[in-house]
């Protein structure tokens, strides 16, 4: 009888423990990961594409260009692995890369704007609403992942879950931030001077 007493409590507070519940929540994050990765992928994928289009009109903008063959270089040169979402430091290097991408992109396509033969060109148009199109399915899927690992974090960090996860060694994970987070904070000044 002490026995049967003793499973069925073990039986109880193993279903109240939250690790099912973890357990589904980092596969959410796992799965939110796989496709920010495979949106990142697809415009790494158009870059050389584009510079290359872009190369055959605007050949005295090398800086431009080299700026963006070395930014995909750096993202491809990136040690991708299902673990990167617990490192820290591994996912503040791979943002740090894919913003460094995004710069590079834009000063690309401005460079475009001083170039009317190459807007034109059907290439580059077909080629920029791609990578319009991969630039908003990455805002997509980064705010799939950020909302997977708000639930997951929460998880963690909220009793009695919190305890499952301690005795299981599972921790927080890292998420999207804002990279110039303390100059967007303040308030911009607006002056319009004096009116004559």
């Amino acid at each position: 009888m002490k026995r049967l007493l003793l499973v069925l409590t073990t039986v109880l507070l193993l279903s109240g423990c939250g690790y099912n519940a973890l357990q589904a929540q980092d596969e959410a994050v796992n799965a939110a990961w796989s496709e920010v990765l495979n949106q990142y992928q697809r415009r790494a994928d158009l870059v050389p594409n584009l510079v290359n289009v872009v190369k055959g009109y605007a050949e005295h903008e090398k800086e431009v260009l080299t700026e963006v063959t070395n930014a995909r270089a750096k993202v491809g040169s990136l040690q991708i692995t299902p673990e990167l979402v617990n490192d820290e430091a591994a996912f503040a290097k791979f943002q740090a890369a894919q913003a460094e991408m995004t710069s590079a992109l834009s000063r690309l396509l401005a460079v475009a704007e001083n170039y009317p033969n190459l807007k034109a060109n059907e290439n580059f148009r077909d080629l920029s609403v791609q990578l319009e199109g991969t630039e908003n399915r990455i805002t997509v899927a980064r705010n799939r992942y950020i909302a997977a690992v708000q639930t997951y974090n929460t998880t963690v960090r909220s009793f009695p879950t919190n305890l499952t996860a301690k005795m299981f060694d599972l921790n927080t994970k890292p998420n999207f931030s804002v990279e110039n987070e303390k100059a967007i904070s303040n308030a911009p000044k607006v002056d319009f001077g004096k009116q004559q």
